[in-house]
């Protein structure tokens, strides 16, 4: 449904929004009026912005977060505002956050291969609600400049070098050496809210390879030398498992056993959980925030978060073998679908993969997603998409070939997803041979909505656990 009129008339919701707020503003209290002159700002910039000079991803992300903000906002006015006028601000504020989903469903081009989204309000809300989170990244996520561009290019250009040189371009699987055994991790109870886990903890022993650059660097961030992981089981009696591998930004127990529910893949499904977490990540973070310095544009550092997130994993792979599990399965969502198809490249014994709205090439969502200034120095400089992506070719699952069988590989993905372009997932779906897959009705953060997605993850998993128990009974 991509559509490129001159004028958008959804924009004028926005702007009717923007001075509604500056007419309200009066009478608030200074941090009412400066909430008020903020989110109408906003909101008016965002539809002048739209009506003007539509195309900008960023024009509806913006519009999208000052509507959500300015929806509870209005709510909360009651009491200062009136009934009324609370109802009004908080509507107009809804209508705008669900015009700018609108919006950014009608200005993206069709992928080939996708379904085509259909257009309603709860499409429109689930895109926008994508839209609001991207808008906080653009503010919150720091990302390297001046100086440390310079340094990036460099670094780039000689581990292009080294890994040609190794042979790693050619066979980007050799640049993951096998790991040593976990032998004995430390392991300690633990309760969040109504679920008991266990946290294990290891030293990572993870280390960049000689020469490469970066590597004095990332060795010099302590937090991250240590791998954890929550696990949920049951006595000794031999379960399947289910390694779950997380998003980004998240790594910490509460977020992580909410995503990866113990009540349903655990108590019903039956399967023993674990559940590591990426370096940078939760306990590992080195930043102000979780995952700060995973996705921030430094090639390097991106790269050695990916082998690292491989060495740790295997490590933890090991463990869990060792303690008789009967099946290994493997899900993640987002950064970790993106680990799990790493994973399935690297790891011959997994009995099954899903990959949910996987991410699956760093360097085309830099480019999608980083300022345009920024991206206009970057180039300026000599930086190309093509030696980034060359690069990051010895951790992408687009360039090492899935080593799981063709019926153990699944996954799913949002029409509409604004934080991974279905793209993405469409070019792992045919790197992997067109295995099975969902496209649901959404965005990156709606998937449990769709019940066909439940039904691919409890079928995937079922079949895991069921076919390791006959070749369990079956006769030598």
């Amino acid at each position: 449904m991509f559509e490129q009129p001159r004028f958008y008339r959804e924009a004028w919701i926005p702007i009717a929004a923007g001075f509604a707020f500056f007419a309200y503003s009066t009478g608030l209290g200074f941090i009412g009026w400066t909430m008020s002159l903020l989110l109408g700002s906003l909101l008016l910039a965002s539809g002048m912005a739209e009506l003007l000079w539509p195309g900008d991803r960023r024009i509806h992300q913006f519009a999208a977060l000052a509507g959500a903000i300015g929806t509870v906002f209005g709510l909360l006015g009651v009491v200062s505002l009136g009934i009324g006028s609370a109802l009004l601000l908080g509507a107009l504020s809804a209508a705008s956050f669900v015009a700018a989903g609108h919006l950014s469903v009608r200005q993206e081009p069709h992928a080939e291969e996708v379904p085509e989204p259909v257009p309603t309000l709860s499409l429109a809300a689930k895109v926008a609600l994508d839209d609001a989170i991207l808008a906080t990244m653009q503010v919150g996520v720091g990302m390297p400049r001046g100086d440390d561009q310079v340094r990036i290019r460099h670094e780039v250009a000689q581990a292009r070098e080294l890994f040609e040189a190794r042979g790693w371009l050619e066979k980007p699987a050799d640049y993951h050496p096998l790991p040593p055994p976990l032998e004995a991790p430390r392991i300690a109870p633990a309760r969040v809210r109504s679920i008991s886990y266990e946290r294990l903890a290891f030293e990572s022993g993870y280390e960049p390879h000689p020469e490469e650059p970066g590597r004095e660097r990332w060795l010099a961030r302590r937090a991250n030398r240590t791998a954890h992981a929550w696990i949920v089981r049951d006595g000794d009696e031999p379960r399947p498992w289910l390694v779950g591998i997380h998003g980004y930004q998240m790594g910490k127990p509460r977020v992580d056993l909410l995503a990866f529910r113990p009540e349903w893949l655990h108590r019903r499904l039956g399967f023993n959980l674990a559940i590591p977490t990426l370096p940078l990540h939760g306990p590992r973070t080195v930043g102000r925030r979780s995952g700060d310095g995973f996705l921030i544009g430094d090639v390097l550092d991106t790269v050695h978060a990916e082998a690292q997130a491989m060495w740790d994993i295997r490590r933890l792979l090991g463990w869990i073998r060792a303690q008789g599990a009967p099946a290994i399965a493997v899900y993640g969502l987002s950064l970790g679908g993106y680990n799990t198809a790493l994973l399935a490249s690297l790891e011959a014994e997994l009995d099954c993969a899903i990959a949910g709205i996987p991410a699956t090439d760093f360097t085309s969502l830099a480019w999608l997603h980083a300022p345009p200034l920024q991206l206009r120095y970057a180039e300026h400089l000599g930086m190309s998409v093509d030696t980034n992506r060359e690069v990051m070719g010895v951790v992408s699952p687009l360039v090492l070939e899935p080593r799981i069988p063709h019926d153990r590989r699944f996954l799913f993905a949002g029409v509409s997803d604004r934080l991974v372009p279905p793209v993405q997932v469409r070019d792992l779906w045919r790197h992997w041979e067109r295995p099975k897959i969902v496209w649901y009705q959404g965005g990156h953060l709606t998937f449990r909505a769709d019940a066909r997605v439940i039904a691919l993850i409890e079928d995937a998993l079922r079949a895991a656990a069921g076919g390791a128990a006959r070749a369990a009974a079956a006769p030598a």
